[in-house]
């Protein structure tokens, strides 16, 4: 029923409702025209009339989800099989590398085994001494190689020996000699022949190095090509003879003084304890014979 009060004699609630009425009807009267001009659909009001079940709306995660799963599962596969692989290639490499070397080492095995097996040569020594050579001319003050000091008999052996091979100088070895008492400071040479000894003071091809057990044999001429070893018989017992090596300097002290034949090479020979040998043309201008000096070294 329609409320016919006058506006004045109205609550200010009557006055919310009948407004909220009329927007309401406002409301349902412009649903009314879009539905008829299609532009909305009919619904039933809630508990008015018979309610029809709406189809369900078809979900689109589920495939998506699947998908997901079945990419996850596929990576997962990927990456087994890559680390499988990574093993096979890894043990694959340790097992070639071990065959390989194990072939190599019973290679070379089978090649040792081949080597003929022979007895020792004995080592053909010195037949004389080093530094032999004639007295210098007193016109031009040249010399040569002694060859009338070589046995009669071993001087076509000898003069047909190829020159010997110099060794490469190790840090080792002996570089440099001073001798305080006769004033000898020179470099050591490799090798003793005439042309190692035009250089300084020679070292015998394998003789003891410094400061180890053996006889390390010098030479140096006395009248020619510097003249070093000029003095050797002024040394007496007790005298100091310095050795130097890249490293070290090694101390030997005289102990004696002789004079031998060229042929003496006896003096070359090892000794037990490490030793000292200094040799020189004697005497001087005639060099008939040899001057031999003995040292042992200092052990303090």
């Amino acid at each position: 029923m329609r409320d016919r009060r006058r506006v004045h004699d109205l609550s200010v609630e009557d006055l919310q409702r009948a407004l909220a009425e009329k927007k309401q009807a406002a409301r349902d009267a412009r649903l009314a025209r879009f539905r008829e001009t299609g532009r909305a659909l009919p619904l039933n009001p809630v508990g008015v009339g018979p309610q029809t079940k709406s189809a369900p709306v078809p979900t689109s995660s589920a495939p998506p989800a699947l998908a997901r799963r079945l990419l996850d599962n596929l990576l997962l596969i990927l990456e087994v099989a890559a680390v499988v692989g990574l093993l096979y290639v890894l043990y694959s490499g340790v097992n070639a590398l071990s065959t390989l070397n194990r072939e190599t080492a019973e290679a070379i095995a089978q090649d040792v085994r081949a080597l003929p097996t022979v007895a020792p040569t004995p080592i053909v020594t010195a037949v004389v001494l080093p530094g032999g050579h004639t007295p210098p001319d007193p016109l031009t003050g040249l010399s040569r190689p002694n060859d009338a000091e070589i046995p009669a008999h071993l001087r076509q052996l000898v003069q047909a020996l190829p020159p010997p091979v110099v060794p490469t100088q190790g840090p080792q070895q002996a570089l440099r000699i001073v001798i305080p008492a006769i004033n000898v400071d020179a470099v050591i040479v490799q090798g003793d022949d005439w042309e190692q000894l035009k250089k300084g003071v020679g070292q015998h091809i394998g003789s003891a190095d410094p400061g180890q057990p053996g006889n390390l044999v010098l030479s140096a001429h006395n009248d020619i090509y510097g003249e070093i070893f000029r003095h050797l018989d002024r040394l007496q017992p007790g005298d100091e003879v310095q050795i130097y090596t890249t490293r070290e300097i090694f101390t030997y002290i005289v102990e004696g003084t002789r004079i031998v034949p060229p042929t003496e090479v006896s003096v070359l020979a090892p000794t037990p304890h490490p030793s000292l040998t200094l040799i020189s043309c004697y005497p001087y201008l005639v060099n008939t014979e040899r001057i031999v000096v003995t040292a042992s070294l200092r052990t303090h």
